[in-house]
């Protein structure tokens, strides 16, 4: 695949998850649409949303339940496109959500392969394909990255990094839509800043690559760690997201 056709994939998942056209994402104005249930989206969203802004840099789509239609337009319309997802502009935006039993949730950047610069990077240690029969006991916090035990059924190929046979480090994707798989990853902490990581995150792309996949990586912005990992890869970022949820869903995962 080319940059241009994994960007083109990319874009027309987040149409289908935002229920616009792949197009929406390339024009230079905003838009704003009522979010909807899509058979096809990624598997593990609540639909519809109930305010979910998208961006690739040029612009924002915001996909969002009708009666916040007019109160989301006016924000995203208000302030320059980057500045809408991070504060202080975004206290305008949860003050707003807040009226409705909203909170801004999940914030996080997703980055995409650069097919000039992905290669397979060299691991000091031994390397193994694993398959879905492999990670059946693999399902502990050190691996709560690369696999998710809610979602098991998902997780359909990996990458183990092996110290005389003992699993030190695992990249895993889950087959999050048709057409794209997301990767992560988890090395022990005896074992970091040895090259790990980007080796297994690297292979595991390839090999996605290898089955008419594209591969795609989540990371917070905060995660410094996570996003030097990704450009180590050969990933770059490609869109940002925010997510809002109610005021209840918050308070639980602060619990």
């Amino acid at each position: 695949m080319t940059n241009q056709e994994i960007l083109n994939a990319a874009m027309r998942q987040s149409a289908v998850d935002s229920n616009c056209d792949p197009g929406d994402f390339r024009m230079n104005t905003n838009k704003v649409v009522v979010s909807a249930k899509m058979e096809n989206a990624r598997r593990y969203l609540t639909l519809p949303f109930e305010c979910d802004l998208v961006s690739y840099g040029n612009n924002i789509v915001a996909s969002v339940r009708e009666e916040l239609v007019g109160m989301v337009e006016s924000y995203i319309n208000k302030y320059q496109v980057e500045r809408c997802f991070e504060t202080p502009n975004l206290h305008v935006l949860d003050d707003e959500l807040g009226k409705y039993n909203l909170r801004v949730c999940f914030m996080a950047e997703y980055f995409l392969p650069d097919m000039n610069c992905l290669v397979e990077l060299p691991c000091p240690y031994e390397l193994k394909l694993l398959s879905q029969n492999d990670f059946k006991d693999l399902y502990r916090p050190e691996w709560s990255n690369a696999l998710c035990a809610d979602r098991r059924h998902l997780d359909v190929l990996g990458v183990g990094a092996y110290d005389d046979g003992r699993l030190v480090g695992l990249a895993g994707c889950s087959a999050d839509c048709d057409t794209m798989w997301q990767i992560g990853v988890d090395t022990l902490s005896q074992y970091r800043r040895r090259g790990i990581a980007a080796a297994l995150t690297s292979k595991l792309a390839l090999e996605v690559l290898d089955r008419g996949k594209v591969p795609f990586y989540c990371a917070a912005w905060s995660n410094i760690g996570s996003v030097r990992n990704a450009v180590k890869s050969g990933f770059r970022p490609s869109w940002v997201e925010i997510t809002a949820k109610s005021k209840e869903f918050v308070d639980e995962m602060n619990r």
